[in-house]
């Protein structure tokens, strides 16, 4: 089994040592590569210096074409499994070994690092906001539910690796997980501890959140519906 971690880094260069660093001595036996997205920091410099395995963008793509990018080289180097990982440290790799092997048992497709598979949502305006995607889904998916669709940390089998990889629609965010399940994708989830960013600062103010949700609810509750849909 060849399984690749995949970092996509926007201006982490305060971050981005601590995290390979803990992959390097503690998780040898999984590979890793940095998305560098276009960084305006010292993100490029930072894993230069360290000789980190990195995919260095000349411009910033966004998420979605960091991922693209990231899932295709997995695809040319012949990777089975794909976690994506944050780049700000939030996401504790010690749970990697309980995706896998709930995507062995389940023989799902994607296996999602839930903070709230087994915990209650706290009650913040950004649980709330999480709360209604979850609800979005589960109205638009036959009941459907997924209890964390804002978590970055997921792991990938073989098969969404092409298709994250080669196809124009398909990006990291809520409205594509509502997607898949109504083509079938079999989707679970795992219990897992995050934590909050120590340095750098997220694009997630509150202007942006907003926008945010407004942008994934339509595309859930509208949008979805206009796309071809490839059943499994």
């Amino acid at each position: 089994m060849k399984l690749l971690i995949l970092i996509p880094a926007y201006n982490e260069a305060e971050n981005i040592e601590r995290v390979v660093n803990n992959l390097i001595e503690n998780y040898p036996q999984y590979d890793y590569v940095i998305i560098n997205d276009g960084s305006t920091d010292a993100t490029r410099k930072v894993c230069a210096r360290n000789k980190y395995n990195l995919l260095d963008l000349p411009v910033n793509v966004g998420l979605s074409g960091a991922i693209k990018s990231g899932m295709r080289y997995a695809n040319y180097y012949g990777y089975d499994y794909v976690l994506q990982l944050d780049g700000d440290g939030q996401h504790d790799p010690k749970y990697i070994q309980s995706m896998i092997d709930k995507m062995m048992e389940t023989d799902c497709d994607i296996v999602i690092g839930s903070r709230f598979k087994t915990e209650r949502k706290p009650v913040t305006s950004r649980m709330i906001g999480s709360q209604i995607l979850t609800m979005a889904i589960w109205m638009t998916t036959k009941g459907k539910y997924i209890g964390d669709v804002t978590s970055g940390m997921r792991l990938f089998n073989k098969k969404m690796i092409k298709r994250f990889g080669y196809d124009m629609h398909y990006s990291p965010e809520p409205d594509t997980l509502a997607y898949l399940l109504n083509c079938g994708v079999k989707i679970e989830e795992v219990q897992v501890t995050m934590y909050e960013r120590v340095a750098g600062v997220s694009y997630l103010n509150f202007k942006n959140s907003a926008w945010y949700m407004l942008k994934m609810l339509f595309s859930i509750l509208i949008f979805q519906w206009f796309r071809q849909r490839i059943k499994e």
